[in-house]
C-alpha cells in the first residue's frame, strides 16, 4: 500500500491544525511494544472513544464514511496497524497479540479511559486481544463482518491449502480470494479498488498476518480468547457467510447479533448509510448493557 513519506507526514501533522476549526483532527504516531511506529488519526472528542480497527491487508481508509457520523458524539481513532497503511513494518511475525499491543500503544498514549473497540474480519481477533489485554479500558467491542463461528476448527491442511496461491502468485491470488466477497450489483468502481488496494499489500505481511488470524481456528484460540471477557460483544455481519449465534454464545458471555442485508464483507464501504445506522443502534444496546454509562 502507498505510503507517505516523512516529509508529507510531518506536512499533515502540521496542516491538521490549519483545518477547519469546527473539525478537530490530529495525527500522531505510537510506538508499539516491540518499538513498531503506528500511525493513527483522531476526530471528535468525547468520554467515549471508538477505535476503528481494519481488516486484513486493509488500513484506516476502510472507515473514511464513519469519520464525520461519529465524530459528531465521540472520539473517533483509526488506526494502521503494523505493517498496514503507514504504520511501519519492521516486525518479523504479525500476530493479533501484537496488532493488540499496536492498538495498546494509541489508548495508553492518548491516556484514553473508556474505549469501544470497532474491528472489520482480522480486526476481530484483534479487538478481542485488546479486550483481554486491558479490561479496565475497553467496555464493549463490535465486530464488523468478523466472529460468524468462534467455535469453528479448521484442519491446518485446509489453512496451508488457502495460504499456498498466495505464496505463488500474490496480487493474481488476492483479487481472486477478494472478488466473491461483494453480492451482484456492487459498484465495479469499490470492487476495483479495494481489488487493486488489497493486492499492493506487503506480500510477508500479509501472509503472515494470515497464518496467525486463521491460525485462532486451528488451536481453538479464536473461543478460547474471550474465555474472560464479559464486556458487551456485538457483531454487524453480512448474510455472506453464515453466523452461528448458538455457537457463539456458548463461548461469548453478552453476545449480541445484527444482520446488515444484501452487502459484502465491506459493509461500512458498500452501504454506508445503513451500515452507520446498524452501528448506532449497536452503541445504544451497549449504553443500556453499561447502564448509559458511554
Amino acid at each position: 500500500m502507498k505510503r507517505l513519506s516523512l516529509g508529507i507526514l510531518l506536512f499533515l501533522l502540521v496542516f491538521a491544525g490549519c483545518t477547519n476549526k469546527n473539525t478537530s483532527v490530529k495525527y500522531d504516531v505510537a510506538i508499539s511494544s516491540d518499538s513498531e511506529r503506528i500511525a493513527y488519526s483522531t476526530y471528535g472528542a468525547g468520554e467515549t472513544s471508538l477505535i476503528f480497527i481494519h481488516g486484513w491487508s486493509c488500513d484506516s481508509r476502510y472507515w473514511q464514511k464513519q469519520l464525520s457520523t461519529f465524530s459528531k458524539h465521540y472520539q473517533v481513532i483509526t488506526i494502521d496497524l503494523a505493517g498496514h497503511g503507514d504504520s511501519s513494518l519492521g516486525r518479523l511475525d504479525y500476530t493479533m497479540i501484537s496488532f493488540a499491543k499496536d492498538v495498546k500503544a494509541v489508548i495508553e498514549k492518548d491516556n484514553i479511559n473508556q474505549a469501544i473497540l470497532i474491528g472489520h474480519s482480522m480486526g476481530g481477533g484483534v479487538m478481542a486481544e485488546v479486550a483481554r489485554l486491558m479490561p479496565k479500558k475497553v467496555i464493549a467491542i463490535i465486530g464488523i463482518d468478523t466472529l460468524q463461528n468462534v467455535a469453528e476448527e479448521l484442519p491446518q491442511k485446509i489453512l496451508d491449502e488457502v495460504i499456498e496461491p498466495f505464496e505463488v502468485d500474490f496480487q493474481n491470488a488476492m483479487q481472486a480470494f477478494v472478488s466473491p466477497m461483494f453480492p451482484e450489483g456492487t459498484d465495479g468502481e469499490l470492487i476495483r479498488w479495494v481489488k487493486e488496494d488489497m493486492s499492493s499489500a506487503p506480500q510477508e505481511v500479509a501472509l503472515s498476518a494470515f497464518r496467525n488470524y486463521m491460525g485462532q481456528y486451528v488451536n481453538n484460540e479464536a473461543s478460547q480468547v474471550f474465555k474472560n471477557i464479559t464486556v458487551p460483544v456485538v457483531s454487524i455481519n453480512a448474510r455472506l457467510w453464515p453466523t452461528s449465534l448458538d455457537d457463539n454464545r456458548k463461548h461469548i458471555k453478552n453476545y449480541k447479533l445484527y444482520y446488515i442485508e444484501e452487502t459484502g464483507h465491506f459493509p461500512m464501504l458498500e452501504k454506508p448509510e445503513e451500515f452507520n445506522k446498524l452501528l448506532t443502534e449497536a452503541l445504544e444496546y451497549i449504553k443500556t448493557e453499561n447502564n448509559n454509562d458511554i
